[in-house]
């Protein structure tokens, strides 16, 4: 592990092929351009240009309702004020609002570029929002940056134009030229999934294997740390993350192939952060109150969590997610595995990484039995059905007084309820357990990212095991079903009993 200031070195075939992309684009006056202002940074304020070049008229210029990682809508237009549209050397521009999400721009004439400016406000540091203050700019892309209709495709450059001495630009992006604050994006589908974090945070790299077509090419992996403690607490908690994705490599066989060769956690641990973590394609969000010196530990469980989706949704992906549609919710009855399983995963490499003892494991097991149990919401539906849910619980918000309490359990604990079930019913039938299964899902879907239903997952589960009676019959009860394992049988067949408290 080293600390590092600057653009990676090592760049992939991607990376350059992306530049070269872009570079042929910019001469064709095709790519978009994003400018970003902090000059009011204190008032927790960006001020964006957008220049669409070659752009049809009348255009049509939208804000997203929804961002990767989340299935609830969050209405990110409501930030986004002070709009106004000009050419790029002529007078103002018609901009009318034909509904709340977005504007119509014309008078530029077909084949026009029109320069798209707007206020943003963001006040809060999450995975899903945008936060901005005197400290930094942590910006969710798709509650930042507005698009274009029918320019989906283009390339992108995303300037920062006036950081403070000693800012950095950190993303999944690369960068081009040699100030490092700009990045680019091969379309829009890639920006609106790429987090950027400015600031001045430290970076810290370690080098994880390639992909299984060249293993022995290295990959790296990035920390983007912004908090307020000692450069002792970040060091101690970038070996701790070290060894969290070295199990994770181990899970699943290998490590996935990473866009440009890198992989980047953006943390923010500080006082006015909000508790998330989101994932993306070759990235993941971090964000927590909590800072090192007390809270290394917990920050570790989400940053495996988010880890594992490198793996599971972001390559091992459900279909129900392809394509993201950033205008609608995005409902999957596939997320009591996706995010479930991703959850029992959280405290197993914890473990393994020697994160927490094996008595804190036990009671991070039994909590998780007690919850599922004692829930009244599994006479409401099973995991799928909770899954398809999420639209009403996933950071969704209302004012009317619901029952969700009693008829809704979450998906990530029911869906680790089941991770913990079937890890012990393989290591009991004989199997090494969960990690085989894992990763013969990632080499059937994953290295190729094709998306997968329920039916697949079973299909898997049956041609795995090579039982098919037995495959079908634990879906219908436990997965379509809502009918419990019996815990107490299996935590019993590794020396763990199960009692009631009371």
């Amino acid at each position: 592990m080293t600390s590092a200031i600057g653009r990676t070195a090592m760049w992939t075939a991607l990376a350059l092929a992306a530049s070269v992309a872009w570079a042929r684009s910019s001469e064709a006056g095709t790519a978009v351009e994003y400018r970003v202002s902090l000059e009011n940074r204190e008032h927790h304020e960006a001020r964006i240009e957008v220049t669409f070049a070659d752009a049809p008229d009348p255009l049509e210029v939208r804000v997203s309702r929804t961002s990767p990682g989340r299935y609830a809508l969050h209405e990110f237009a409501k930030n986004v004020y002070s709009v106004s549209a000009r050419g790029p050397r002529s007078g103002a521009l018609g901009v009318q609002r034909p509904d709340p999400h977005g504007w119509r721009v014309t008078g530029h004439g077909s084949g026009g570029t029109v320069v798209f400016a707007y206020t943003l406000y963001g006040d809060l540091v999450d995975g899903t929002y945008a936060g901005i203050d005197e400290s930094h700019a942590h910006l969710n892309a798709p509650a930042t940056f507005v698009w274009a209709r029918g320019l989906e495709g283009r390339p992108v450059r995303l300037i920062f134009a006036d950081l403070p001495r000693g800012w950095r630009v950190s993303s999944q992006l690369p960068a081009v030229g040699d100030d490092g604050r700009t990045v680019m994006a091969p379309d829009l589908a890639y920006l609106l999934d790429s987090p950027v974090e400015a600031s001045d945070h430290e970076v810290y790299e370690w080098q994880v294997p390639g992909p299984w077509e060249e293993p022995q090419r290295r990959q790296t992996m990035r920390l983007a740390l912004h908090h307020l403690g000692t450069a002792e607490e970040a060091r101690a908690f970038v070996e701790l993350a070290q060894a969290v994705a070295a199990e994770l490599i181990a899970v699943f066989g290998e490590a996935p192939r990473f866009d440009y060769g890198t992989y980047t956690f953006l943390a923010d641990y500080l006082p006015w952060a909000d508790g998330d973590g989101m994932e993306h394609r070759n990235s993941t969000v971090l964000t927590s109150t909590r800072p090192l010196s007390t809270g290394a530990v917990d920050n570790l469980g989400t940053l495996a969590h988010e880890l594992v989706h490198a793996w599971s949704v972001e390559r091992l992906r459900p279909r129900s997610l392809e394509p993201f549609d950033f205008e609608r919710e995005n409902p999957s009855g596939e997320l009591w595995f996706g995010e479930g399983f991703t959850s029992y995963y959280d405290d197993v490499v914890l473990r393994r990484a020697g994160a927490i003892s094996f008595e804190r494991f036990v009671e991070r097991v039994s909590g998780l039995v007690r919850s599922i149990t004692a829930s009244p919401a599994r006479a409401y539906g099973g995991p799928v059905d909770m899954s398809l849910r999420a639209s009403f619980v996933d950071a969704a918000s209302w004012v009317d007084p619901t029952n969700v309490a009693n008829t809704f359990f979450s998906y990530y604990s029911y869906g680790a309820a089941l991770g913990l079930a079937l890890d012990l019913e393989l290591r009991a039938r004989g199997a090494t357990g969960l990690d085989d299964f894992m990763a013969a899902l990632w080499r059937r879907f994953g290295r190729d990212e094709t998306p997968y239903t329920n039916e697949d997952l079973r299909s898997a589960l049956a041609e795995w095991s090579g039982d098919k009676r037995w495959a079908e019959e634990l879906f219908e009860r436990y997965v379509f079903g809502s009918e419990l394992p019996d815990y107490q049988r299996l935590l019993a067949t590794v020396g763990l009993e199960l009692q009631r408290a009371r």
